[in-house]
């Protein structure tokens, strides 16, 4: 089961997902392995471990190469992005699969946030075993409007921004405007309205997707 907690000091809220064997991957995906290359045991004098998993495995930012061909690659995300105030979306009670302009109204989002942070159903979905497809996304009018609306971030907390099996129109809205795309939270132990939000990428180069750690703290 994955875990969401606190961490010691500062109220701060991991709100990455653990990696190992058992986290869900998107289908179709590469896996995750890792595995001991050398250890003291067998003669080595340390331990060193292989790591193999594909860039948009677990809690991570998609470049905008990964939807739009001949684009920028992960060194080119601002790291500024997944630093400073963040709002947390309630959409918990959204029962379809597509988050559209529409739903955007209902959910009463402050007109001066930049980084959005979708707290849905999704979070639920970590704690059964297996990618589930039943996640909830938004849709590509909904992504045009946040980047009308000046967005810097979107998160959501499922390995997918857009609904399942419709992905293009709502990723090259927002890589194509140089919105971040956070994937792969877990919003579960968060309480939606106003956090801190730091999240950032390792110093992956040339990459279609980077690694992250994402850590908020409510305001």
């Amino acid at each position: 089961m994955i875990e969401t907690a606190p961490l010691d000091g500062g109220g701060w809220i991991d709100i990455s997902i653990p990696l190992d064997e058992s986290t869900p991957i998107f289908e179709g995906d590469p896996t995750f392995r890792i595995e001991r290359a050398f250890s003291i045991a067998g003669g080595a004098m340390a331990n060193v471990s292989r790591l193999e998993m594909g860039v948009h495995t677990g809690t991570h930012l998609d470049a905008p190469i990964h939807f739009i061909d001949g684009a920028l690659h992960s060194q080119s995300i601002p790291i500024e992005a997944g630093i400073g105030p963040a709002w947390v979306a309630d959409a918990t009670g959204h029962a379809g699969h597509r988050i559209g302009v529409a739903d955007l109204s209902a959910l009463e989002i402050p007109a001066d946030v930049t980084r959005l942070l979708f707290k849905t159903r999704n979070s639920g979905l970590w704690r059964q075993p297996g990618f589930q497809s039943t996640f909830v996304g938004l849709d590509g009018d909904a992504a045009a409007e946040l980047v009308a609306r000046g967005a810097k971030l979107i998160g959501i907390d499922y390995l997918s921004v857009a609904p399942f099996g419709d992905p293009i129109d709502t990723h090259q809205a927002l890589l194509a405007a140089g919105v971040a795309i956070l994937e792969g939270i877990d919003l579960s132990e968060v309480e939606p309205g106003p956090v801190d939000l730091l999240c950032l990428p390792i110093r992956l180069m040339n990459s279609d997707g980077v690694p992250a750690r994402a850590l908020v703290r409510p305001r």
